[in-house]
C-alpha cells in the first residue's frame, strides 16, 4: 500500500473513478472521497448497485493517476486543493497538457482499445427492452405484440431485449416452454420484422434447482469464508453465485448461451448483475479475487458476444462492451434526468465510450410502478438526450403513453439521430481504434469549460445542449472559441454564452464552421 499526495494546480479539474459519481465531476473544487474497492451507498445509506468504474483519474492539466488495483482517493482542504490517493502500485504520470492528451495517453498505456466495437445494430437502431412494459411476465405472445405495436406506431425496428423471467430459473438458461412454446419461431418473426434479439442473464443460480445441484457438485459456485456455498440476497431474492474466476464455470455458462444462439437464433445477451456489492472480500473462489475482480470477470464473459449490454463493470476500459447507466427513476433534477449527461460523460472518461443513458422515461422499476401517469414532457426530453448518446433504449412503449404532439417530438429526436448517425458511427469507429469517448466533456476540446456539464461535445465539432429543466422554453449554451452554426441556422462567434429557444421538439446543437 502506498500513498500519493498532489497539490492541485490553479483551475485544475479531474474526472475518473466511478460513472455514478458523474454529478460530482469534475473533481477539484469541493471535498470528495471515493473508495473504488467497495460498493458505495445510496442516499438512504443502503449499499448501492454498481455502475461502471475504473482505477483512473485524469486532469485538465494533463495529469494521470492509474493502478491495476482499486484505490481510495480524496479531494481535501479549502477549495479541495489537495488530492490524496491510497492504494497499491499507484502510477502518476504527466500525459500531456490537456484533458484530451491525458486521457489518450492513459488509454494507450493502461487500457489499450480492443480495435472493435459492440455490434453495429446496438447503435444504428433504437434498443427496446421489455422490462417496464411487462416486468417478470414476458411471454412469446407479449413480446411479439410489443414489437408489432412499436412498428405500428411508426417506431423503427432495432434491438429487442427480452428481460427477466424468460427462463424457468436463474442459471437454467433455456426458454420457459410454458411462456415461450416456440422461441425459434418467435425470433425468426422478429428478425423478419427487422429486430435483433437479446436475452437477459445474470451470474446467479436459483437454490434447489437442478443447475444449482450440478454446479455445487462440481465446485463451480462462490463459497463464503466458512466454506459453504454462499447464498446472497439480490433484488430478486436469494441465489447462489457462479464462480466466474473458474474457467469451468464460465464454460458452463457460455455453453448454455451458445446453445441458445444455435437453437433459437437469438443474437446476444444483456449481462445484468455482477455488482461489487454481491461479493465479499473473504469469499472463496477458484482464483484469488476481490469483489472488483469478480465484477471484472463477469464483464469478460460478454466479450464473446458482439450483442451485449452491461450495467456493472470494473477495469474494462477500451473493451467492446455496451454500458448502460444504473436504472433511473422518472424524476426531474439530479436524481433523475439531471444525472444523465454527467454520468454518460463520466463513462467515457473512465474508458467506456459505448454508453447508454438507461431506459427512456426511467428504468427503475419500483419508482416507475409508483409514479403514476407518465410526464410526457419528461419522456421527450429524456429521449432527446438519449438520441444523441452513443446508444438509446426504450422500455416504456412511446405510443402507449404519449399523445400525438409528444410522440411527434420523440419521432423528431429519432430523425435528428438518423441525420447524425454517420457521425455517431464514425465516432464509434474512432473509439474502437483509439479509446476516445463518443460523448465528451466540454473541457475535452475547450479549455476553461470544465465546469459546464449539462452540454457536451459529440466528437470535436458538434456541441449538443439538450434540455433538462421542466417547462423550459429557453436554455443557456456555452459556445467555445470559433464560428458555430446552430441547428436553426444562426451563426455564433465564440467564445460566448447564448440563450436559445428550446421548444418541445428541439435539441439545441452547434456545428463548428471551418474557414473556406
Amino acid at each position: 500500500m502506498n500513498e500519493v499526495e498532489l497539490i492541485l494546480e490553479e483551475g485544475e479539474r479531474w474526472w475518473g473513478g466511478a460513472a455514478d459519481d458523474g454529478l460530482r465531476m469534475p473533481f477539484g473544487e469541493r471535498p470528495f472521497v471515493r473508495d473504488l474497492g467497495v460498493a458505495g451507498l445510496d442516499e438512504s445509506g443502503a449499499v448501492a448497485p454498481s455502475n461502471q468504474s475504473s482505477p483512473l483519474l485524469v486532469s485538465t492539466h494533463g495529469r494521470v493517476i492509474w493502478s491495476d488495483r482499486p484505490f481510495l482517493f480524496a479531494f481535501e482542504g479549502v477549495g479541495a486543493g489537495l488530492l490524496r490517493v491510497s492504494g497499491r502500485d499507484l502510477v502518476v504520470v504527466q500525459g500531456g497538457g490537456t484533458l484530451r492528451e491525458a486521457y489518450l495517453s492513459a488509454a494507450r498505456r493502461f487500457f489499450p482499445p480492443a480495435g472493435r466495437a459492440p455490434a453495429r445494430e446496438l447503435f444504428t437502431g433504437p434498443q427496446y427492452n421489455t422490462w417496464i412494459e411487462f416486468p417478470y411476465t414476458p411471454t412469446q405472445e407479449a413480446v411479439l405484440r410489443f414489437a408489432r405495436d412499436l412498428l405500428a406506431a411508426g417506431m423503427p425496428p432495432g434491438v429487442l431485449m427480452i428481460d427477466d423471467s424468460w427462463s424457468p430459473d436463474y442459471g437454467t438458461w433455456r426458454f420457459d416452454g410454458a411462456r415461450f412454446p416456440d422461441p425459434a419461431a418467435m425470433i425468426r418473426q422478429l428478425h423478419d420484422w427487422g429486430f435483433s434479439v437479446m436475452l437477459w442473464v445474470v451470474p446467479f443460480v436459483s437454490p434447489d434447482s437442478a443447475a444449482f445441484r450440478e454446479l455445487e457438485g462440481k465446485g463451480l459456485l462462490v463459497r463464503g469464508r466458512d466454506g459453504d456455498t454462499a447464498i446472497r440476497r439480490w433484488w430478486n431474492g436469494f441465489s447462489a453465485l457462479l464462480d466466474v474466476t473458474n474457467p469451468a464455470a464460465v464454460a458452463w455458462m457460455t455453453d448454455q448461451l451458445d446453445a441458445l444462439m444455435a437453437e433459437t437464433g437469438v443474437d446476444g445477451f444483456k449481462f445484468d448483475g455482477g455488482d461489487v456489492r454481491d461479493y465479499r472480500a473473504d469469499d472463496l473462489t477458484a482464483a484469488p479475487a476481490e469483489p472488483v475482480d469478480l465484477c471484472e470477470a463477469w464483464a469478460r464473459v460478454g466479450l464473446r458476444y458482439p450483442f451485449n449490454e452491461y450495467r456493472a463493470s470494473w477495469r474494462m476500459g477500451g473493451q467492446p462492451l455496451g454500458q448502460r447507466l444504473q436504472d433511473k427513476p422518472p424524476l426531474w433534477g439530479p436524481a433523475g434526468i439531471g444525472s444523465l449527461i454527467p454520468e454518460v460523460l463520466a463513462q467515457g472518461m473512465i474508458g467506456y465510450p459505448y454508453g447508454c443513458p438507461d431506459m427512456i422515461g426511467g428504468g427503475e422499476i419500483v419508482a416507475m410502478g409508483t409514479h403514476g401517469t407518465t410526464d410526457q414532457e419528461f419522456f421527450v426530453r429524456y429521449a432527446q438526450i438519449a438520441a444523441l448518446s452513443p446508444m438509446m433504449q426504450f422500455s416504456v412503449s412511446p405510443a402507449r403513453v404519449l399523445d400525438d404532439v409528444h410522440l411527434a417530438a420523440v419521432r423528431e429526436a429519432l430523425a435528428v439521430r438518423a441525420s447524425l448517425l454517420p457521425l455517431i458511427l464514425d465516432l464509434v469507429d474512432v473509439a474502437a481504434a483509439t479509446g476516445e469517448p463518443v460523448v465528451r466533456p466540454m473541457a475535452y476540446h475547450a479549455g476553461g469549460q470544465a465546469d459546464v456539464t449539462d452540454q457536451f461535445f459529440l466528437g470535436p465539432d458538434l456541441v449538443v445542449a439538450p434540455v433538462v429543466e421542466k417547462g423550459a422554453t429557453e436554455r443557456t449554451v456555452v459556445i467555445p472559441a470559433g464560428r458555430w452554426r446552430a441547428d436553426d441556422g444562426d451563426v455564433v462567434e465564440g467564445p460566448t454564452t447564448v440563450r436559445v429557444r428550446c421548444d418541445l421538439a428541439r435539441i439545441p446543437r452547434f456545428e463548428r464552421l471551418t474557414e473556406a
